[in-house]
């Protein structure tokens, strides 16, 4: 691929929640310093060779397999320390590419692991739509916010499967157990850990607690014993679920989902139970 750089129309795609301004790709990439930021938010994979970024004081260094975001307005500078230092770049912007760029691992300027052997899939497709178009500004906005998600599924991978396996047999006793009332205590009991390293685990790989996450499985459990027996009373749903008190089941319902179990009902055209 020889180096290019495109610059998108920014007119209609502004209102997405998330648009390209300009994408490129350099064979060798020079060195770049910019004192007052840059209007946009950026992202760079190096695909071979090694460059450094110089951010907030830090001198930062990346090789293959590498990407660097930078956040608009913020000082900084870049320069190959190999040559060829090949380089693939996007400059986007809308109201929701901070909070993707945040679910992708990245609340700040900085570097991550993202992926070895190449571009990434949705950042070859953008650089392959050359057209200055409405529909290939839509389809070069489509592949920002595809490429987001996709380096966020890049940066958590391992360490999120990882978490998963060691909580995935107390997931399945969660399951086994939901009718009947489960203590903090029991659960870490049954994962052989401490209860506050089960809460740090729960917190880092499902952002809860667990009995936050045992609260919604069993509130998702009443909604499925509601349409599959429609004439259960409310207090043996609640018992069904592992509540002992009618109330509370019904309190926890509601913060959960917004209506009552009365108000869920009638919602989805379920009959009251008489």
């Amino acid at each position: 691929m020889k180096s290019k750089m495109l610059f998108s129309r920014t007119d209609r795609t502004t209102l997405l929640p998330v648009h390209v301004t300009s994408i490129g790709y350099w064979e060798h990439q020079p060195e770049t310093e910019r004192e007052e930021g840059f209007p946009d938010y950026q992202l760079h994979q190096t695909i071979r060779g090694v460059g450094e970024y110089i951010v907030d004081g830090r001198t930062i260094r990346v090789g293959p397999g590498e990407a660097f975001v930078l956040y608009p307005g913020v000082r900084h500078a870049y320069r190959p320390v190999s040559k060829p230092w090949e380089m693939a770049w996007v400059a986007f912007n809308g109201r929701e590419a901070g909070a993707l760029l945040r679910y992708a691992g990245w609340g700040a300027s900085g570097h991550g692991k993202v992926a070895e052997g190449g571009l990434l899939e949705s950042f070859r497709t953008m650089l392959g739509e050359d057209s200055l178009s409405y529909e290939a500004n839509l389809t070069r906005s489509h592949g920002m916010y595809a490429l987001l998600l996709e380096l966020g599924r890049a940066q958590t991978a391992g360490s999120r499967e990882q978490d998963m396996n060691r909580i995935r047999p107390i997931i399945d006793f969660i399951e086994y157990n939901l009718h009947r009332p489960l203590s903090l205590g029991e659960l870490a009991e049954a994962a052989d850990v401490s209860p506050q390293y089960l809460c740090r685990l729960f917190q880092k790989t499902i952002q809860m607690r667990p009995l936050q996450y045992v609260n919604l499985q069993r509130v998702g459990r009443a909604k499925q014993l509601m349409f599959g027996a429609p004439g259960r009373r409310m207090h043996e749903v609640a018992r069904d679920v592992g509540f002992d008190n009618a109330s509370y089941f019904g309190a926890v319902f509601k913060k959960a989902t917004g209506f009552s179990p009365e108000q869920f009902r009638r919602l989805y055209g379920l009959p009251d139970a008489e």
